[in-house]
């Protein structure tokens, strides 16, 4: 057995000896320098760019401007392609902008021999504006009389979309009811991987190479031929290992640019590395949205109505658009049941702000700050038990979605709150903290989270996997699906192993990826890995062993029916299972046979037309500094429902990570802008204030393993949904210790204070 087993990440020797090689190490030593000119105002256009000055400097090779760079709009979001123009994401890209819609925007490049000489040619190009007023909220941005960020939106608004289920109108006017409402904010806040977003591009043969540190080695192949209207096959992607990406690389970033500025050079090797401060004001980031909630509920605690408005802020371009916000509007839509009508309106809405994008929880972090909060403030104005409120309205066993066909098919919530509940001792402290004075004070607070698993219906959900069988019995596995970090290769060595019969050392998983020679897979995201790649691994091992019982059955002269895998051999099952001949030897055999040598590969395409719900609960315990608007975290626990843990510590490294992103969400980070201006003010990791190791507990990790019946394995979403609860029920432990209703996060020193004062604390 290897399912179910914490064996050891199959990367990690090569990680730690400082071995594995990223994109930066497999850069020639001598590569040409690229380095993009950004604008310097956040909104306008480009009216004259002149680089003579710049062009004298010795060792410039070449200077691109935005006035010839091709004019072929492409959209950058790492989504799988669609046949049906109505499902392409925004293409409102260019490789170099004339209309600039953020401060940093790209408008210019430069390739150097090297750093210096680049850095001194961009200080040397002289540009000339006109510019626009600034707009940084969707408020201001939807006003009449905004500039108009893309003439294709009109008031700045990429998308709206209404939904309502039942007979809203009719449902409120029972009576009785009692009414609820009110404005949740959350922050935009950037990934902070430790690598960088780096390129290198290079000509081969006629055809663009390109290496590069993404989630999506086959969606960036097809972007840069749609950037540089060549044809997709004309394009070589290259995926080394990665440190890092959170969904900010589940996008195309300057990959296209890249291999543009290899075409100018005559194929020439062009190396282009963000630094920091461009990563945080010119890659992606988090949405930050403002959600109004209303509710009409039974004095009992039974919603009857309940509607949900957001805005998000979706920034310069397109990105990933409309589908985050519609995304946290399931949220709303499928965690609570209302008895009799719920209804959303949702707007996406460009700011001169940063792009956002993909970001972990992709975003449910959001919704869920915002439904969470508002079910506990309801639940302390009514008097009643906060968890007893939630599971009197929470998704119920049976429940199936009309649209994705997700089935609850467990009592997933009521499991993980009663595991969540008696790790923290919720009952206990509830009680001890009810009754506090005095500056220093503590609280327990929870939240409840919905996650689905990978996007089908919304985009195709595919993944291809081969496998070949070695000389000695071991075998070799290859997915287009990447593994940035979070242990999806150990995974899927166990899956591997565990259909194939055969020790998890035997199965050697490539960790790279390479467009030519990979098989086709959309890449990390969406939770995906376990769920949809490995029902392509688990489809190509079966068909493997089939090949291999067949031929083992020329070779013994058993009947396949007869025969099985056990422990790398090959067994007699009628015989309680005595041992043939090892994999090994018959792997030799079937290569070097006189009259039928074989070599035995399987590779297969597996299509998911399925979803699964991901769901679980955090549980949070914080000492509260009322005078110095300060919170000590104590205690953080997150219960996940996530299936089948095909490695339990892997899984528990998952939730660790997830669960100090939402403590930096909740506490934390954002990202600040002159309102003036439109720059961004703390884009370094020494202004944007991340947790460090003193500003978490020993978090803790707590599983119901469920396993799910769509999956191959058993598995469902672990990836994102650890960074989902987290502020939701730091905010309602604050809630509990002093009384005050906080509704924007993070929750620093400068908002505590200002809310303790209206609390009447301070």
């Amino acid at each position: 057995m290897s399912v179910g087993e914490s064996i050891p990440r199959v990367d990690a020797w090569e990680k730690v000896a400082g071995r594995a090689k990223y994109t930066d190490d497999l850069a020639e030593r001598n590569a040409l320098v690229g380095k993009i000119l950004h604008s310097t105002i956040a909104n306008g256009l480009v009216k004259k760019i002149d680089t003579g000055e710049a062009e004298k400097i010795r060792g410039v090779v070449k200077i691109i401007t935005c006035f010839d760079v091709p004019g072929f709009p492409f959209p950058t979001a790492g989504h799988p392609w669609s046949t049906d123009p109505a499902h392409w994401d925004p293409m409102d890209r260019r490789l170099l902008n004339r209309r600039v819609r953020l401060y940093g925007d790209d408008i210019a490049a430069v390739i150097a021999e090297d750093e210096i000489a680049a850095s001194r040619a961009l200080k040397a190009i002289r540009v000339e504006y006109e510019e626009y007023p600034v707009v940084l909220t969707p408020e201001d941005a939807m006003k009449e009389g905004a500039p108009l960020l893309h003439e294709e939106c009109p008031n700045n608004i990429l998308k709206h979309t209404s939904v309502e289920d039942g007979n809203f109108e009719e449902a409120i006017k029972e009576e009785g009811l009692l009414y609820f409402e009110d404005v949740f904010e959350t922050p935009i806040v950037q990934h902070c991987h430790i690598e960088s977003a780096v390129s290198f591009a290079y000509m081969e043969q006629g055809r663009i190479v390109v290496v590069a540190s993404t989630q999506i080695p086959h969606i960036i192949r097809r972007i840069v031929g749609q950037a540089l209207g060549i044809p997709w096959g004309m394009v070589r992607i290259i995926k080394p290992y990665i440190g890092g990406g959170f969904g900010n690389k589940q996008d195309s970033l300057y990959e296209p640019l890249n291999a543009y500025m290899t075409t100018q050079v005559g194929g020439r090797l062009v190396k282009l590395e963000l630094s920091r401060e461009e990563v945080f004001a010119c890659t992606r980031v988090r949405h930050g949205e403002k959600i109004r909630l209303k509710t009409w509920v039974r004095p009992n605690g039974r919603l009857v109505a309940r509607s949900y408005t957001a805005y998000s802020n979706q920034g310069a371009y397109g990105s990933h658009g409309h589908g985050i916000a519609a995304k946290g509007t399931n949220v709303f839509r499928q965690l609570y049941r209302d008895e009799k009508a719920r209804k959303a309106d949702i707007y996406t809405v460009h700011t001169n702000t940063a792009s956002a994008g993909a970001m972990r929880g992709y975003g449910t972090p959001q919704a869920v700050f915002a439904v969470e909060s508002h079910m506990e403030d309801i639940a302390r104005k009514l008097n009643l038990d906060p968890i007893e409120f939630r599971f009197l309205n929470v998704m119920p066993v049976g429940f199936t979605d009309p649209f994705t066909k997700n089935v609850n098919y467990f009592d997933s919530f009521h499991e993980c709150v009663e595991k969540g509940r008696a790790s923290i001792k919720w009952d206990e402290k509830r009680e001890r903290y009810k009754n506090q004075s005095g500056p220093l004070r503590r609280g327990v607070g929870m939240s409840l989270f919905w996650y689905n698993t990978a996007v089908w219906p919304i985009s195709i959900e595919v993944s291809s996997c081969r496998m070949a069988l070695n000389q000695d019995g071991s075998v070799q596995v290859q997915l287009g699906e990447t593994e940035i970090g979070q242990g999806a290769d150990t995974v899927y060595t166990q899956m591997a192993a565990e259909t194939l019969g055969i020790p998890w050392q035997k199965v050697h998983v490539i960790s790279t990826q390479d467009t030519d020679v990979t098989p086709f897979g959309t890449g990390a995201y969406g939770s995906r890995q376990t769920y949809v790649g490995g029902a392509a691994v688990h489809k190509a091992a079966l068909l493997l062993k089939e090949k291999i019982l067949r031929y083992a059955s020329e070779y013994t002269g058993v009947s396949p029916a007869n025969l099985d895998l056990s422990d790398g051999s090959i067994v007699n099952v009628q015989y309680k299972n005595k041992s043939l001949v090892s994999l090994g030897e018959l792997a030799t055999d079937t290569l070097y046979h006189r009259e039928h040598a074989e070599h035995l590969t399987a590779e297969v395409t597996a299509q998911v037309k399925s979803n699964a719900l991901s769901l679980g609960c955090a549980f949070a315990e914080v000492e509260v500094d009322i005078p110095l608007g300060k919170i000590k975290l104590l205690d953080l626990i997150n219960c996940h429902d996530c299936g089948k843990l095909i490695n339990p510590l892997t899984a528990e490294g998952q939730v660790h990570g997830g669960q100090s992103m939402s403590i930096g969400f909740g506490m934390f980070e954002q990202l600040l802008y002159d309102p003036k201006t439109g720059k961004l003010l703390n884009g370094n990791l020494l202004d944007y204030k991340l947790p460090t190791i003193l500003d978490h507990p020993r978090l803790k990790a707590e599983f119901v393993e469920n396993s799910e019946p769509t999956s191959a394995y058993g598995t469902k979403a672990l990836g994102e949904p650890p960074t989902v609860p987290g502020a939701a029920a730091i905010r309602n432990a604050v809630l509990h210790a002093t009384g005050a209703a906080i509704n924007r996060i993070p929750l620093t020193p400068h908002v505590l204070f200002e809310e303790f004062g209206k609390a009447g604390l301070l």
